[in-house]
């Protein structure tokens, strides 16, 4: 009988200490479990009724997905996609505002949060429709017909990108600081990278040769104070609902998973932070009877100029273009009062034109 052979033997001190410290960087503290506690404490603030479950879609993948249930049968549902690297908790201030006027969904999108990791394609068109086609799906699981959509950031391209291809579905479609509309030019580049925050800028070079949210997972057990120190400005946002670091340990947790939709959408873009199939093009090809609510926060580094260049471009279509002052990028965070103001009325808006459009509908077939 052998020995079983030592751990690092023949390796000098320092080649074992280096041994050492890459075990100790390989070890996250995180996990599924962790990244589900992080959320339930997060949706702690959450006054509503909460239902979290999984929705199956094709290739045994999942949708985590929230829901909040409304006695208001005529409203119609607003579904919620959150910007990239997010996940259904970032929605805490605004769904209850929400759920006091009609039913609330949101989910994990495919690749983010507690939802599968697949692997995506890497062409940006495949990887697109591979999004779409995921929200689809799931939108078929949980049996809903019409509905209002509600896309952030990247959300929003997504948002737009699934209305195009299923107009029926969308009665009105609210697009929060999208990102992904501009067509880049070198002077659209130049003024885009002026305008991104300096911690972006930095380290965008270098980013987009990795996955963008790595130096979180390769920072190992350091990787919550990374976070901490690196999003303070994101810790800010939510001090009305959490006095500690719940939101950027949610934050951590989401982003610290193996990576899935943050590699695919590094094949969507091209620097700096520009969709490599821009969507503002695009929507002409969106259904005329498709009704789009802009909403921008006044100190965004997000170009708003494709709002009104959306409303130019569907001259014969409803366009609105709303701006929040004092708002930044996470418009939904910074001034929420004021988003979930200007959400309601545009939802109520959509609630009487499509309880207009049912009752002489229900006329004309009883005629």
């Amino acid at each position: 009988m052998t020995d079983a052979p030592v751990p690092n033997q023949g390796l000098s001190s320092s080649q074992q200490s280096r041994c050492r410290l890459g075990r100790r960087l390989r070890w996250r503290p995180t996990s599924a479990a962790h990244l589900a506690a992080a959320e339930t404490r997060v949706l702690q603030h959450v006054k509503s009724k909460v239902d979290r479950l999984y929705v199956p879609i094709s290739n045994d993948r999942r949708i985590w997905t929230l829901k909040v249930d409304s006695q208001n049968t005529e409203a119609l549902p607003i579904v919620l996609i959150h910007g990239f690297g997010a996940g259904v908790g970032f929605w805490l201030l605004n769904i209850d505002a929400f759920a006091k006027h009609r039913a609330v969904y949101a989910f994990d999108v495919l690749g983010f949060g507690q939802s599968s990791r697949p692997k995506f394609n890497t062409n940006a068109d495949a990887v697109e429709e591979e999004f779409v086609n995921s929200i689809e799906e799931w939108r078929e699981g949980v049996g809903l017909e019409k509905f209002i959509l509600l896309g952030h950031s990247f959300g929003g391209f997504l948002a737009a990108s699934y209305s195009i291809k299923h107009p029926d579905r969308v009665k009105h479609l609210i697009l929060a600081d999208p990102w992904g509309f501009p067509e880049r030019t070198e002077e659209a580049a130049e003024e885009q990278r002026a305008q991104i925050p300096d911690w972006m800028r930095a380290i965008g070079s270098i980013l987009l040769r990795f996955n963008p949210l790595s130096p979180f997972r390769a920072a190992g057990p350091w990787g919550p104070r990374l976070i901490r120190k690196a999003r303070p400005d994101l810790q800010a946002k939510f001090t009305d609902a959490f006095e500690d670091f719940t939101i950027i340990d949610y934050l951590y947790h989401c982003n610290a998973q193996p990576p899935s939709a943050e590699t695919a959408f590094g094949h969507l873009q091209v620097p700096y932070g520009f969709a490599r199939n821009a969507m503002l093009p695009r929507m002409s090809q969106l259904r005329e009877d498709v009704p789009i609510t802009f909403i921008f926060g006044g100190e965004s580094w997000m170009d708003s100029r494709p709002g009104k260049q959306t409303e130019i471009l569907r001259k014969d279509s409803y366009v609105d273009v709303m701006y929040i002052r004092d708002a930044g990028h996470h418009v939904y965070a910074d001034r929420p009062d004021r988003f979930n103001g200007k959400v309601v009325w545009v939802c109520n808006h959509a609630d009487r034109l499509h309880q207009a459009e049912t009752r002489e509908t229900i006329m004309e077939t009883s005629m």
